[in-house]
């Protein structure tokens, strides 16, 4: 996926079907041979089970949007928008489409690869901390491809570090309610928030 984003850079939707390819089909694909993807634990749940998740879901989107208002002109975001539309071909026409797709299906995609298959499936192959940080650090570098153009090197470097975080954070979702669903949640309404930042930039522009 880095050679996709960095070198080849089609458009989001070729970029998407790519990905659906690389991150679920040929894990599927594998699964077949070596039975490694435990779906029991990666798609069960419960609803009570929910209930956390969707409160911290909310307080994430909440502290990542009053974040951007309250820092966001300390950084300068005049890239974001203008490599969206360059080599992605994301624009104010088709980004709500986008943004949806981001923050429900494309979240999926990432949970059921970085968690499903890098943390959960390893962490029964090997030892908890090693699944936790392969998972968390694959996560953050994985998002290097796709922003490693945006912003400014303090900045990128502190958005790497808050990836790992995020993903530790996930991982703990998925070991604490073994599913994947809770860290989906949490996932899709932190991508929501980063979505309504995205707008907020179209729409200065």
């Amino acid at each position: 996926m880095a050679i996709v984003d960095m070198v080849i850079s089609p458009n989001y939707w070729i970029k998407s079907i790519l990905k659906l390819s690389i991150f679920i089909g040929i894990p599927l694909l594998l699964n077949l041979r070596f039975n490694y993807i435990p779906f029991k634990k990666v798609f069960f749940f419960q609803r009570h089970q929910l209930r956390i998740p969707m409160l911290l879901a909310v307080g994430v989107y909440v502290v990542i949007v009053t974040t951007y208002l309250f820092i966001g002109e300390l950084f300068d975001f005049s890239n974001v928008t203008r490599a969206l539309e360059t080599d992605v071909g994301v624009t104010k026409a088709n980004f709500i489409f986008v943004a949806i797709y981001i923050s429900l299906i494309n979240a999926l995609v990432e949970e059921f690869f970085f968690r499903g298959i890098a943390f959960i499936s390893l962490k029964n192959e090997s030892q908890r901390h090693i699944a936790y940080s392969f998972s968390s650090i694959a996560f953050s570098l994985y998002h290097v491809g796709i922003m490693y153009n945006w912003f400014e090197v303090s900045f990128f470097l502190l958005l790497m570090f808050a990836l790992i975080c995020a993903g530790l954070l996930f991982n703990w979702l998925n070991d604490h309610f073994n599913s994947l669903y809770p860290s989906w949640l949490v996932h899709a309404c932190a991508n929501l928030a980063i979505n309504t930042i995205g707008l907020l930039l179209f729409s200065s522009t």
